[in-house]
């Protein structure tokens, strides 16, 4: 399925002046759609994931209920949240059965774990809850309420800062508008003591992955470019997360591009300026609308020692171009503390010369033995990646 977007003087909500006086007359963009075929998980399916040499992957968990982000327990049970179901499971080792310790909680998918207590968020509430000596949760307590949930990028996630600050990412309700208020589109800085918060970075469409850089403590974090501009463009992005930075959307695209699709104007300035003079570019790109869902740094010992501090990335697969891209795992390669590329590292999961597919990387986590654990949202299991 395809169609045309055609931007002339009047045509998207800007008076034709501003319209023709920015942009030109005419704009025109090709935008698709497309959704390969899911595909039952199998083990022959299994087999023909293909990673770097030296490495080997196998099903940590199956027959789940579309788990979605993933945490480890200083004892190492392994966490996931289930926002279809509003549920939160325990695994206790590959192959366990998965045990319920939260539910009735619509939407919740952001979890995070520090000091022995478990954070979790769904659209509009942080909560938290004390982890017992069986892995098991104590009495939720509620530490915010009022977050400005909902829209089209409704799943929260959350992580904390080496100094102790919960950051909780706030998608944009939209694909490119003015939000209502300044918590939107924007990450979240809260003291989870007293549940006070204020935005730390500004401009952010949906950035669902981030981490902190294990010898730097720098926050790097994803973010989904906006649909309908092209196949190939705008690139998913990676971005250094510094406090009152702003990260473009929705006025700019690219790198530091004007978006000419979106009838949004920064407030007293004129777009391109405000663009080139006012935001960040990112640091490194992958492809276009690929979907990226989470970003963890790699800071355990299994792996090669050139792994150690690299950053690896889910993307969950992309529905707005003619040929499929994600649905796969990537390694960001950090040489002192800064990206240089990005190299694929999970790969597989798209068959039939890319018309099926048979998983959707979803969250990430390092497991107490140091392998990595990859969650699948659409076919319910979490892989094992390990290195022999």
């Amino acid at each position: 399925m395809a169609w045309k977007a055609l931007l002339a003087a009047g045509t998207l909500l800007l008076p034709a002046h501003v319209h023709a006086q920015q942009y030109g007359e005419l704009h025109t963009v090709e935008t698709n759609v497309f959704r390969p075929e899911q595909r039952e998980l199998s083990d022959d399916l299994v087999q023909q994931l293909q990673l770097p040499d030296g490495f080997s992957v196998t099903l940590f968990a199956r027959d789940l209920q579309g788990p979605r982000m993933l945490a480890v327990g200083e004892d190492g049970t392994v966490y996931a949240t289930g926002p279809s179901q509003g549920e939160v499971i325990a695994l206790d080792g590959a192959g366990s059965e998965p045990r319920t310790v939260a539910s009735d909680l619509a939407g919740v998918h952001g979890i995070a774990i520090r000091d022995r207590r478990m954070y979790l968020a769904t659209a509009t509430e942080i909560m938290a809850a004390d982890i017992g000596d069986d892995g098991s949760l104590g009495e939720m307590e509620t530490i915010i309420d009022d977050l400005p949930g909902g829209g089209q990028h409704a799943r929260t996630t959350i992580g904390f800062a080496p100094d102790g600050a919960l950051h909780v990412n706030m998608g944009s309700s939209c694909n490119s508008c003015f939000e209502l208020t300044e918590e939107k589109a924007a990450d979240l800085r809260v003291n989870v003591e007293d549940g006070s918060r204020s935005v730390f970075a500004h401009g952010l469409r949906n950035h669902l992955g981030f981490d902190w850089h294990p010898e730097t403590g720098q926050m790097w974090a994803t973010d989904q470019g906006v649909d309908h501009r092209g196949d190939e463009f705008p690139g998913e992005e990676l971005n250094l997360i510094e406090e009152g930075a702003h990260y473009g959307w929705p006025f700019c695209i690219g790198d530091r591009e004007p978006d000419w699709m979106s009838f949004t104007e920064p407030e007293g300035a004129e777009k391109g300026e405000y663009c080139r003079n006012e935001t960040e570019a990112p640091t490194l790109t992958f492809d276009a609308h690929a979907s990226a869902l989470n970003l963890v740094f790699y800071d355990a010992e299994q792996f090669p020692e050139e792994y150690h501090n690299d950053a690896f990335v889910a993307l969950h697969g992309s529905f707005n171009r003619a040929e499929p891209a994600g649905y796969k795992v990537v390694r960001v390669v950090f040489e002192n503390g800064e990206p240089q590329q990005v190299e694929d590292f999970l790969t597989g999961f798209l068959i039939e010369d890319g018309q099926a597919h048979f998983g959707r990387p979803a969250g990430l986590a390092i497991a107490a033995d140091g392998a990595l654990l990859v969650a699948d949202d659409a076919n319910g299991a979490i892989y094992r990646i390990a290195h022999e």
